[in-house]
This record gives C-alpha cells, sequence and structure tokens, in this order.
C-alpha cells in the first residue's frame, strides 16, 4: 500500500499564519457578538437597558475603582468584580459610543487612591494590616455632574443592573425633576399656635426639596400644575370632586403618584383655635372612588395591630406601632430591597380587588400575628397595653404599601360639571394609556414624621440628624424610582450569578431536622427524668434530702446512659451528613474530570471513524465484496 506523501513544512508554517491571521481578524469583527448560554441571562441587557444606552444624548463616563492586590485572597469579591466588568463591557457595547469605562487600580497611597477619595467611594480595611480594598464606580458627564456608587456589595447583585442603570440614565439626562406635592399636614413648619413657637420642616420634606424641585399644591384649588414630573398626596383628606377627577386623569395619562393614606393620621392636630380641635386630631383620609378603580380596596375606619412587628416587649409592647423588619419588606423590589427596618404607626393596609386588571406588588407588609382594630382604639388611646385586651391575631399578613401597575379605567363616566368648560379637560381619558398607570400607596402618614425614623441633637451649633430607621430610604426610592423613565422603572432584580447547591442544602436541612427531632427527645427525656427523682423526692418525706436512695441512683444512671447513647446519635447525624455531602462531591467530581472527557473522547473517535469511513468508499465496497467471497 503506497503511503501519503507527508505535508511540506511550508504548508505547515502557511496553516499557522492563516490560523492565527484569522483569529485576530474575528477578535476585531465580532468583538461585541455574544452568546449567553446562562439559565437565567445573566450576561443579556434587558430591554429597558438598552433603550437606555442606545437613546443616551449626552457622553457618560464612568470610573470602576478595583484594588486588585487587596482582593487577592477574596475570591467572593474578585468573582463579583469580574461580574461588574462584564456588565460595563456589555453596557459599552450597547451605547453606540456615548458610554466609556475607565479602570483604575487604587494602590495604597497613590495618586490613584487621592482620586477614588475625592469621588467620595469607600475604603474597606482588610483584616489588621491597615490596607483598604476599593470596589466603587464614579461618573461624570460633560456638565462635571458627578454620581458614585460607593461600594458594589456582592449582596446586592441582583440590583446592580438597574443601578448601573440608574446612574447612567440619570447622568445622560441631568435636568433636575418636579414633583408637585399636595399634603394636608404641616410638613413645611410654620408657626405653631398651641405652643406658641416656630416649628421645623419635616426631615422628609428636606430631603425631597434638596433632591428635586417642589411645587407645593393647594388642595382646595380644583387643578394640578403643569409640567410636573410626579405627584405626591400626603393625607389627601375632603379633596373636592374636581381635585380628584385632576389626579383620576393625571394618572391615566400616564402621570406617575406616591399617595400616603392613614386610617388614623396621628399628626393632625386639627385646626388650630378651632373648639372641636381635639375631635378633629387623627383625621382620616382616602382617594374616594379612585382606589376601586385603580384595584384596591383601603378601609379608613381600621387600623393594624401586631404582636410580632409591634415595639416593645410583654406589657410594654405597642401594637399599633410596627416596625417592620426585612421579612416584611419585598426584597425583589428596588423600593424596598435592601432596607433594614421601616416603621409605621395606626397603620391601615391595602387589598387588591377581586378581578382587579391591574398588579398589586407588596412592597411592606405585617407579620401573621396581626389582626385589624377599630382606628378609634389608637385615635384615643392613654395606655398601649389596652390594645393587647381581646386581640386576636388573624393569620393573616396585611399589605402597609403597595405598587399598583397595569391597565385601569377612569373613575369618573365624564368631567364634573364645574370643569365642563375647561380647555384642558375638553378630552376625557376612561382608561389608561400605555403600559398603564404606575402607583406606589402608602396606608400610614405617620411614617413621614420625625419621631418614627430620625433624632435630631444639637452640635456646635448645628443640628446634626441620625437615623435609625429607613422611612426615609423607603420614600426616597419610590420617588426616585417612578422618576425614572419607562425603560428604568421596567428593569427589574436579576437572578444572582453564584449559584447555590441546592442538592447540598437539602441534605442539610434534612439533617438538622432529624438532629432537632432527636434533640427534642433528648430533653423530653430529661423532662421525664427530672419529674420522677422529683417523685421520689417527695415520696421520701421529712428524711435526709440531701442522699440518694438506691432508686434514685439508678433513675440518675439511667438517664446518664441514655444521655450518652443520644449524644452518639446525634454525632452521627452530623458524620452521615458529611459523607453524603462527600459522597456527592466524589460524584461530582468523577463526572467533570472523567466521564465527560471520556465522551468527548468517545464521540471524536465516532466522529473520525464515519469520517473515514464517508472519504473512503472504495475499501468499504472491497470488504463487502470479501465478505460476499468468504460466504
Amino acid at each position: 500500500m503506497k503511503k501519503k506523501p507527508l505535508m511540506p513544512a511550508a504548508s505547515l508554517v502557511l496553516l499557522a499564519v492563516l490560523f492565527a491571521g484569522l483569529t485576530v481578524l474575528s477578535a476585531k469583527l465580532f468583538s461585541s457578538a455574544r452568546l449567553d448560554l446562562t439559565q437565567d441571562k445573566l450576561y443579556t441587557l434587558s430591554a429597558g437597558s438598552r433603550n437606555i444606552l442606545e437613546g443616551l444624548d449626552e457622553p457618560v463616563k464612568l470610573y470602576l475603582f478595583f484594588s486588585e492586590e487587596p482582593s487577592r485572597e477574596l475570591p467572593q469579591i474578585r468573582s463579583y468584580a469580574r461580574r461588574v466588568n462584564e456588565m460595563l463591557d456589555e453596557m459599552v457595547n450597547r451605547s453606540n459610543g456615548k458610554l466609556s469605562v475607565q479602570r483604575i487600580d487604587p494602590a495604597a497611597f497613590s495618586e490613584e487612591e487621592d482620586q477614588a477619595a475625592r469621588f467620595g467611594l469607600q475604603a474597606v480595611p482588610i483584616g489588621a494590616s491597615g490596607i483598604s480594598l476599593y470596589l466603587g464606580i464614579a461618573g461624570t458627564n460633560s456638565l462635571d455632574d458627578v454620581q458614585t456608587m460607593p461600594f458594589l456589595q456582592p449582596t446586592k447583585e441582583k440590583f446592580l443592573e438597574y443601578d448601573l442603570a440608574k446612574m447612567i440614565s440619570s447622568l445622560g439626562q441631568p435636568e433636575r425633576k418636579t414633583i408637585g406635592v399636595l399634603s394636608t399636614l404641616a410638613m413645611q413648619g410654620g408657626f405653631d399656635p398651641a405652643a406658641q413657637r416656630m416649628t421645623d420642616p419635616w426631615v422628609i420634606h428636606e430631603q425631597l426639596s434638596q433632591l428635586f424641585t417642589l411645587q407645593n399644591i393647594d388642595p382646595q384649588a380644583g387643578t394640578l400644575p403643569e409640567g410636573i414630573d410626579l405627584l405626591v398626596l400626603i393625607h389627601p383628606r375632603d379633596l373636592t370632586e374636581e381635585m380628584l377627577y385632576r389626579i383620576d386623569q393625571f394618572v391615566l395619562g400616564g402621570g406617575r403618584l406616591v399617595a400616603f393614606l392613614d386610617p388614623v393620621a396621628e399628626s393632625d392636630q386639627g385646626q388650630p383655635g378651632d373648639p372641636m380641635a381635639q375631635m378633629q386630631r387623627g383625621s382620616a383620609s382616602t382617594l374616594g372612588k379612585l382606589l376601586p378603580a385603580w384595584g384596591v380596596k383601603f378601609n379608613n375606619n381600621r387600623v393594624l395591630g401586631d404582636l410580632q412587628f409591634g415595639i416593645g416587649a410583654g406589657q410594654n409592647r405597642h401594637i399599633g406601632i410596627l416596625s417592620v423588619p426585612p421579612e416584611g419588606l419585598n426584597g425583589d423590589d428596588i423600593i424596598s430591597a435592601d432596607l433594614e427596618v421601616v416603621n409605621f404607626s395606626s397603620v391601615g393596609w391595602l387589598q387588591p380587588e377581586e378581578g382587579a386588571t391591574t398588579g398589586f406588588e407588596i412592597l411592606a407588609q405585617s407579620s401573621e400575628n396581626s389582626a385589624p382594630l377599630d382606628a378609634s382604639r389608637m385615635r384615643f388611646l392613654s395606655n398601649p397595653a389596652d390594645l393587647l385586651k381581646d386581640f386576636n391575631p388573624s393569620g393573616e399578613r396585611y399589605a402597609l404599601a403597595a405598587r399598583v401597575t397595569g391597565p385601569a379605567k377612569s373613575a369618573f363616566e365624564k368631567a364634573p360639571d364645574a370643569l365642563s368648560d375647561d380647555a384642558v379637560v375638553s378630552e376625557h381619558l376612561a382608561a389608561a394609556s400605555g403600559q398603564g398607570i404606575n402607583v406606589v400607596l402608602y396606608a400610614d402618614t405617620d411614617m413621614l414624621t420625625d419621631r418614627l425614623w430620625v433624632q435630631k441633637q444639637p452640635f456646635l451649633g448645628q443640628v446634626i440628624v441620625n437615623s435609625f430607621a429607613d422611612n426615609g430610604n423607603i420614600v426616597i426610592n419610590s420617588v426616585d424610582n417612578l422618576l425614572g423613565d419607562v425603560d428604568l422603572i421596567s428593569i427589574r432584580t436579576r437572578a444572582s450569578s453564584s449559584r447555590p447547591f441546592e442538592r447540598v442544602d437539602a441534605l442539610q436541612l434534612a439533617a438538622e431536622q432529624s438532629y432537632r427531632s432527636t434533640e427534642e427527645r433528648l430533653q423530653q427525656e430529661l423532662a421525664e427524668t427530672e419529674a420522677r427523682l422529683t417523685e421520689l423526692q417527695s415520696a421520701r418525706g421529712e428524711e435526709d434530702l440531701q442522699v440518694l436512695t438506691k432508686e434514685q441512683q439508678a433513675e440518675v444512671q439511667r438517664f446518664m446512659d441514655r444521655k450518652l447513647e443520644i449524644r452518639k446519635e446525634l454525632r452521627q447525624v452530623q458524620h452521615d451528613l458529611q459523607r453524603d455531602i462527600d459522597s456527592l462531591g466524589t460524584r461530582l467530581k468523577l463526572i467533570n474530570i472523567a466521564l465527560v472527557p471520556l465522551l468527548v473522547i468517545v464521540v471524536a473517535i465516532l466522529l473520525g471513524w464515519r469520517r473515514r469511513q464517508s472519504q473512503n468508499p472504495g475499501s468499504k465496497a472491497a470488504d463487502n465484496k470479501a465478505t460476499s467471497a468468504a460466504a
């Protein structure tokens, strides 16, 4: 059989050069090409982010500060930094050249570290050596506006895309937003006739005025100012039909709304100088027929009591003042996620109407140890312990705040007669336009008052404000989120890139349950033994109680022996757990190290064999002929 000549060396060199050239060319031509094969599409930007990036008019530059050397021994931080880099690369590719990213390693005592400090980024100390770690982002635009993300926490990975898109959108559209504020409470401060002194503005009002342009609205005006980007309603009681209609049309026309309703507004002290002011204290508010039109129920004659979230303890617990921890806050919505505690007082609750066309997403809710109370009990309460009388938790959880979105119809068939000649309302909206309404509702106004979330302390002639709750954060988050454009609001939380070992977690949970049941059995036997010893002791009468009888000694020895046996059982449970985990790990290693490569080799051999068969049809025919001749 004649051997095929070997390929000349020059041909091999030519192929190598051609391969290198194709590699470089493909890297240039297909640098922006992406194929996301992850289960949750971790590396695919949402449609909202793509629209924001592709619609940028203002060039935006981001500075990513990451400390390489201090993070050497922190694999979780390095993995998250790599995730941030990949997200930024994808955003740059989608921005049509309007977004750029500069990566900076702020080594200790370097100019880069000084630059990070000027931006206000947070340095996290690592160990006792004094070395600091940076992982933060600063952004600028051509107007020298600066926004920062002081430290990127891996625990907030699911909000990474939203936070980056929000920063880019804000820098790309730097104009200050306008908020219309309609309030029947004295949020701006002023003269208090009862106390004969001036009162300060509420801290939440000052914070909003620092971030946005506020435009106050007279509740009795019957009209809304033009050009507002968001409407905030605070205790909207006794609104006229005309004002309700204006609000209805504003929301249906695509306007965003944040409303704070209340069954008992404790900060409402009634009209000054009115002899009936005492009876007016703690008034209630609602939005009348607007709420049913939006698919929401709200009873302003009832408040919630909560044994679990109520502040205090024992007989000093106040079940009418709720301190809602993370388990009562929606961790999947940007408004309420990553908050520690939000305080409410004499709060009501919200419910979705049956058959509502709108979506109802709970932002904050009570515990299962809660139940409704008559609002009058809070309005005239003198002793918080009185609320505990005859209080029986219903076992249900109640929504204290909610986001309402989607298609909705008008609460009015037509404009009120008083507005029939108004050119602004000549075109009545019977239903929501576009993607529907976007409203955030709170069933409490007292959460806005300083007493529930901040402390003020004088310091060197100034007043220092320290927050002990996240009431201000959840309000600012609500306003900030709704002021974003439609694309920004559409960006929801994403899955985390870290994948839990669900099988291992299931094994650990089963072991814990077994361990707990064994421990409970031990405690039960201990209690039975102690009862038996007490019974034997009491049966001895006035004899020497310091000396154990033989029966008591036998009972104690029996218990000690049994206790040792149960401790051995507990150790065996832990041993079995570790054995199962190790066995699972061994199987996974075997699959990854041996089985997968073996399958690849088998597939390669089969493909090679088929290729040889297809390239040598003559040999196959000869084999068939030889087989026939032999037969």
